[in-house]
This record gives C-alpha cells, sequence and structure tokens, in this order.
C-alpha cells in the first residue's frame, strides 16, 4: 500500500466552500481556452458513440413523425429489429460507454495535470490528451467497472447509499490521475477516505459546480461545452488546497512547520 497519499488525506485541510468556488472561477477564466480545447475534444470523442446510440433510432422517429395525427398509433421502437441485432446494439452501448468514460477521464486528466503544471511551475511532462488512457487502460478499466459496481449496488439499497456514494466515487479520478501509480484498490480506498472525511462540504463544492458546469446548457445546449469543465477546475482546487501536490509549496504534509508566506 502507498502510505504517502493516505497521510497526505489524513492531515489534508478541510476545503473552504467560498474559497475554492471564488479560485475555481479565477482559474476557469484564466485558462478557458485550454479547458474550452479539451471540452472539444471530449466532445468529439463522444460523437461516434451517439451515433451508435441513435442511428438505429431513425426509422422510428421517422414513423413518428409520419403518424403523428393518428390517435390510435401505437410506437414500437425496435419491432423491425431481430433480437440479435437489439442484444448487439445493447452490447455497444455499454461497451462504447466504458470506452467513451476512459477516454474522457484521460482528457481531462490531461487538463487537469496542466492545470498543476502551470499553477505549480513544475514544468513535468504530462504528455498529450491520451497519453494517460495508454498507458494506464487496463487500470481506467478496472476503475471504470468498479466505480459502475459500487453504484449499481449502492442503488439496489434504496438509493440512499448511493447518495452518500456519489461523492467519494466523484474522487477517484482526480486521485488516480495525481498518482497514477497507486493501485485499483488504494486508488479507491483513498477516494472514500477522503470522500467520507469531508463528505459534507465535498457535496455542497459538488452540487455548486455542476450547476455551473450546466449552464452552458441555457445557450441551447451547446453552450455547455464553454461551461462543462468548470467541474474539474473545482475539483483541482479542491484537491490542491486540501491534500496538496507532493513536493510543492501546497503540500500541506512538508509545510508543517513552516511559516506562511503572505
Amino acid at each position: 500500500m502507498n502510505t504517502s497519499i493516505f497521510k497526505r488525506i489524513e492531515n489534508a485541510k478541510s476545503p473552504d466552500f467560498g474559497d475554492v468556488i471564488s479560485n475555481s472561477f479565477d482559474l476557469y477564466k484564466k485558462y478557458f481556452s485550454q479547458g474550452l480545447t479539451h471540452s472539444l475534444i471530449a466532445l468529439a470523442v463522444a460523437i461516434p458513440f451517439i451515433l451508435i446510440v441513435y442511428i438505429p433510432l431513425i426509422p422510428f422517429y421517422m414513423d413518428m413523425l409520419q403518424n403523428a395525427g393518428d390517435p390510435y398509433y401505437q410506437p414500437n421502437i425496435l419491432e423491425d429489429y431481430s433480437i440479435g441485432m437489439i442484444v448487439a446494439w445493447y452490447v455497444l452501448i455499454f461497451v462504447g460507454s466504458f470506452l467513451m468514460q476512459m477516454v474522457n477521464m484521460s482528457v481531462f486528466g490531461h487538463f487537469m495535470k496542466f492545470l498543476r503544471k502551470e499553477e505549480t511551475g513544475s514544468g513535468e511532462d504530462i504528455g498529450g490528451y491520451f497519453t494517460i488512457l495508454k498507458n494506464n487502460f487496463s487500470k481506467l478499466l478496472l476503475l471504470s467497472l468498479a466505480i459502475m459496481g459500487i453504484a449499481v449496488v449502492s442503488a439496489m439499497l434504496c438509493y440512499l447509499p448511493l447518495f452518500y456514494a456519489m461523492v467519494p466515487l466523484h474522487w477517484i479520478f482526480p486521485i488516480f490521475i495525481f498518482n497514477e501509480k497507486l493501485g485499483v484498490g488504494d486508488t479507491i480506498k483513498a477516494a472514500f477516505k477522503y470522500g467520507n472525511k469531508n463528505w459534507g462540504i465535498l457535496l455542497g463544492i459538488g452540487i455548486v459546480a455542476g450547476i455551473m458546469g450546466s449552464l452552458g446548457a441555457i445557450a441551447c445546449y451547446i453552450g455547455i461545452i464553454a461551461t462543462m469543465f468548470f467541474t474539474h477546475v473545482a475539483t483541482f482546487v479542491t484537491y490542491r488546497d486540501s491534500i496538496g501536490f507532493e513536493g510543492d509549496d501546497h503540500d500541506p504534509i512538508s509545510n508543517i512547520g513552516k511559516p506562511d508566506m503572505e
């Protein structure tokens, strides 16, 4: 077990709601072009998946339009397809959703590493948009399966456990991105340790960041491309100011006993 991240979480200060939102908005404006670029790449990745989902439904929608005025019309969404085709379609959706999630984790993981590089001046090589996926494919797959499994089991228990688990589940992604050498099990344990420790404040930050990240939907939905990455900015700021990055000025452990520099 890598004890570093667990010690850092144990010594991490509780996030300050006002500071996180304020600092996130400042970084959102400062790195808007980079965030927008990553959002556009994520959208480009999603287009093939969207086509897989909706192209088989085109005949259904066409039929609905043609019979819009018929009060006796009863649509059957998949009546023109065989059982084998329907099963294959569902399998493609299942596999595609996993692949899309993994690619998005790589793209926005690259964005978060970019933020760390710029804000800490580390000079690290963050690679390309898909480097994280290339170097950690099996780990990303296992993490995605674990997130889905935990969410499904939690939902089966009358949804209340899911409401609680969604905060720690969110933190699996950033803890993995900033601790790539950490094993799958330890990544999940660390996420739940941090999420349980600061559940209430992290929920509040997540709700506000989610609302702000969705505001672009007001502009005919396409505007969400310009706002969706705000949630990742808020996650980065929370991680930086609470857990901190090993070896830099935000590290809450290495800075113990040091005077604050104003």
